[in-house]
């Protein structure tokens, strides 16, 4: 799991790569609360997920722990390009309603 930053207009893109699963989970986990209290007062978050190759429940787990830690903030987060299969995951399971898809 790699993740690339990017910030525009006082909004932080996380770009993940990679497989988002219990072994990555711990990495992505440290990097991306570390960026929610660097960036603590931008406008929004966007996961940018055009290069998450897989994602179990654990990476469900990592972007609803996300979401509550810059929820913490008070920065909305979103998601945006998902893969089909990580689409399907997302919708299934009710990802969505914390975390819109843009």
């Amino acid at each position: 799991m790699r993740i690339s930053v990017n910030y525009q207009d006082n909004v932080l893109y996380l770009r993940l790569s990679g497989e988002l699963d219990e072994h990555s989970a711990t990495y992505a986990r440290r990097e991306a609360d570390r960026l929610a209290e660097g960036y603590a007062g931008s406008d929004s978050a966007v996961f940018d997920l055009r290069d998450v190759s897989f994602m179990d429940s654990t990476g469900i787990g990592f972007l609803i722990g996300r979401y509550k830690k810059f929820r913490q903030f008070g920065v909305p987060t979103y998601l945006t390009n998902p893969t089909q299969s990580t689409d399907k995951i997302l919708s299934m399971s009710g990802v969505y309603t914390l975390m819109p898809k843009i």
